[in-house]
């Protein structure tokens, strides 16, 4: 593939706020992937705007309508009917990049495309714990798939009948800069999850508090070995099974409040 030389395949829909520590490194590994690169910002008032006209990207802007809702925004105004769907945080290796420009890949829109991820911690590779074997669905045809609306952990609404094949190479998921970041963010996403446990009606309780956290950290920690990751997967486990922790508390202040 000849650098610089987009291809005509597909839409690449990143959603965005307050990514200028980020982007640039994900919108330069995407340079000449495609012609069209769809930035959704929900009000950041940092540099990511300046950052996505850098790289010529269209940005759309609009409130925050969670992530399915402000990733389907994009997706609607695509110029392409295939959807590349990354974060902010995420590139692809040159692997991925040739698997991409083939042609044939696209043929059939009743497949979509399970994608392979490489997560790094800093600079660190995390191949253990709840990185092992991590996968998402990411390239689809947009005919009659989007988004759900959940909270947080949003999936794709796929139709019976469509098929899932992989694709050689990885996406390059830059998670956290460091474990302040990584804290950060499992509190964010366990009251997420807690609010949306709630709306679905589901419960917690002290038993749950207490062997759930538990259960995470053996999981992450021994059975996805997460030591082999050294004191980083250590760490990993622990913050894991803390935000599983906080996730549970919160549900269950929750349901007090409604009692």
């Amino acid at each position: 593939m000849i650098k610089n030389q987009p291809l005509h395949y597909f839409s690449i829909v990143i959603i965005t706020k307050n990514e200028e520590h980020i982007l640039e490194r994900t919108l330069a590994n995407l340079q000449g992937v495609t012609d069209d690169l769809i930035i959704v910002d929900s009000g950041s008032t940092d540099q990511t705007l300046e950052i996505a006209k850098k790289y010529d990207a269209r940005i759309l802007q609009t409130e925050w309508l969670g992530y399915g809702t402000t990733k389907n925004l994009g997706i609607s105004n695509s110029k392409y009917n295939w959807i590349l769907s990354l974060d902010a945080d995420e590139g692809i290796n040159e692997t991925l990049k040739q698997s991409l420009s083939d042609s044939s890949i696209y043929n059939d829109p009743h497949i979509l495309y399970d994608l392979r991820f490489n997560s790094f911690i800093g600079e660190k590779n995390m191949k253990f714990g709840q990185w092992l074997n991590n996968h998402h669905i990411r390239l689809f045809n947009k005919e009659n798939i989007s988004w759900n609306t959940f909270l947080v952990h949003e999936k794709l609404n796929i139709p019976a009948g469509y098929k899932v094949k992989k694709l050689k190479g990885y996406v390059l998921h830059y998670t956290m800069m460091n474990f302040n970041e990584f804290i950060f963010k499992a509190n964010k996403y366990a009251l997420l999850n807690a609010e949306k446990y709630f709306k679905q009606g589901k419960r917690s309780g002290s038993l749950k508090m207490f062997f759930s956290p538990v259960f995470s950290f053996i999981k992450n920690y021994f059975f996805k070995l997460g030591f082999l990751d050294g004191t980083t997967g250590y760490h990993c486990a622990r913050i894991n099974a803390r935000y599983t922790f906080l996730k549970y508390k919160r549900l269950e202040e929750l349901w007090s409040k409604k009692q």
